[in-house]
């Protein structure tokens, strides 16, 4: 079983909270956020909110709470190979609540199928808010260009 090593990151100004379903190794290695060099999440962002990429945690997380924005994954543990989503069992779901009362958040995208999957089962009978789901930005979804992900992703602003 491994635990989520990442808090929340949102402050009071947070309306749009966008989960990922859980860190992957290059994440949980750097302890933040889509930590994987391949992951587009973060040139995605960038390009959306008409930015520089941001390279360090400090620019990563000055971006996203200057935008209004809030992240988090679903998951809280999980028994998990690897990175590989589809090994993903014996879930349990993050607690939204302190978010969501501590935050103007009332929007939340979740970035791809198995986050969806796992917030649709777990938080959404919880927040009783509909998520949107966005294609993932994981170098697993190849299918989608850089270009077509961002023109997908400007729904965060």
């Amino acid at each position: 079983m491994i635990i989520h090593p990442i808090p929340p990151l949102f402050d009071s100004e947070s309306k749009t909270l966008i989960l990922g379903s859980f860190p992957s190794v290059k994440s949980r290695e750097a302890a933040f956020f889509y930590g994987h060099p391949q992951n587009r999440f973060w040139a995605v962002a960038a390009a959306v909110i008409g930015c520089p990429k941001p390279e360090t945690v400090g620019e990563k997380k000055k971006m996203i709470l200057e935008n209004h924005l809030a992240m988090w994954d679903v998951i809280a543990s999980c028994e998990i190979e690897g990175s590989a989503d589809s090994t993903i069992k014996n879930v349990t779901a993050n607690d939204l609540s302190f978010i969501l009362e501590n935050s103007k958040v009332d929007r939340i995208i979740v970035n791809g199928k198995t986050a969806e999957k796992y917030y649709n089962k777990y938080t959404l009978p919880k927040t009783g808010i509909k998520a949107i789901c966005l294609p993932s930005t994981s170098p697993a979804n190849a299918a989608w260009s850089l270009e077509r992900l961002t023109e997908a992703w400007k729904i965060i602003l």
